[in-house]
């Protein structure tokens, strides 16, 4: 327990993980917490983070500690931590602690996010929607930052199809914003997980949702804009994004329609114009088919993932990936990119509720 309240602590103090990793080369986390002010600023720190490191705020540390008590599946990952997703250290300021409500697992889990803006179209939400839904058939988490808009769809897709998905919020996790969202953070937290750096009672701050945005894009391993406009916060995550060498899609639209804006100039700039889940999967198959390769070999086992037996499965009716996967008696996640396999080849179509067959003509 000494341990996590050293964390808190310098969490409290603003500290991050790559400037922490400098410090622990001089002492540990709770040897931190014992130096007077003028140890600390001569190890780096900064008047107010020596101050605040030396002179804590302990209600907010209690009140922490309580709320990881209060539940099994309440946690406070450390940046020193096993189960710290190893995606978000690689970004320029990962956080230093993170509190996490829900499936722990989800956040090592492969992840896209989903972003775009507040006040979307209709077309927009449908699209945000039905993306996720799919993605999530695909094997993906969806991660978003649960504001209104784009963000609320593309959880609520996910949650559609009974899949996983991530809230990251700009508040603490006892403090839902916005409030209309409240009943939407109840079901993320029963079927998937809440995240956010800030203490469990601190409220939402305007400056606190670019932050957010980097711990959105720093565990996906992509990110999909769905509407922006050309100033919005959904291009500031684009260009995190980017930062951090992953990659970003982006939905076209109208040249006429402001919320489009954005898109089209990320499509300039190098983005993958998306007009299809397989957009996504196309782009990612090279990497997908590796790891599988890979896996195959440590079973000493190279099942041909294109061959007629997994096609004989697809008939002329919907039929689900995990259906499809259990007739012929493959991983789901090898089903995937066999199925994908195959719809580039024009042998098999996505549809509501799975694939189809293509018949030649």
């Amino acid at each position: 327990m000494d341990d996590i309240k050293a964390w808190l602590q310098l969490a409290q103090a603003g500290i991050s993980g790559f400037q922490f990793q400098r410090l622990s080369e001089h002492c540990s986390a709770v040897d931190l917490c014992k130096q007077p002010i003028s140890t600390l600023r001569q190890l780096g720190l900064n008047e107010n983070q020596a101050t605040k490191l030396n002179q804590p705020y302990r209600p907010a540390i209690e009140q922490a500690l309580q709320w990881l008590a209060s539940r099994a599946d309440h946690h406070i990952l450390c940046y020193s931590d096993a189960r710290y997703p190893a995606l978000l250290k690689q970004i320029r300021q990962p956080p230093l602690v993170l509190f996490v409500a829900g499936n722990l697992s989800l956040l090592s889990q492969p992840q896209l996010a989903i972003v775009g803006s507040r006040q979307p179209s209709p077309t927009g939400r449908k699209i945000a929607y039905h993306f996720a839904a799919e993605l999530v058939r695909h094997g993906y988490v969806i991660t978003s930052g649960m504001a209104r808009g784009i963000d609320s769809c593309a959880h609520q897709g996910a949650l559609s199809v009974d899949g996983p998905t991530i809230a990251v919020l700009g508040s603490g996790l006892e403090r839902i914003y916005p409030k209309s969202n409240r009943e939407l953070a109840a079901q993320i937290y029963q079927q998937g997980a809440m995240v956010s750096e800030y203490f469990p009672q601190v409220e939402a701050r305007a400056a606190f949702f670019p932050q957010r945005n980097r711990i959105v894009v720093g565990l996906s391993k992509g990110t999909l804009v769905v509407e922006a406009a050309l100033k919005s916060g959904s291009l500031i995550s684009a260009q995190l994004a980017v930062e951090s060498n992953r990659d970003v899609f982006a939905v076209p639209g109208s040249i006429y329609h402001p919320q489009a804006a954005g898109c089209h100039a990320l499509i300039q700039q190098g983005a993958k114009l998306t007009t299809s889940v397989a957009d996504i999967l196309e782009e990612w198959t090279f990497f997908a088919k590796s790891s599988l390769n890979k896996q195959q070999s440590e079973k000493k086992a190279s099942p041909d993932l294109f061959d007629g037996t997994l096609l004989a499965n697809v008939g002329d009716e919907a039929t689900a990936v995990d259906l499809i996967a259990e007739r012929s008696q493959l991983p789901v996640a090898d089903t995937t990119i066999a199925l994908l396999q195959l719809e580039l080849a024009g042998l098999v179509a996505v549809v509501p509720g799975g694939y189809i067959r293509v018949r030649s003509t």
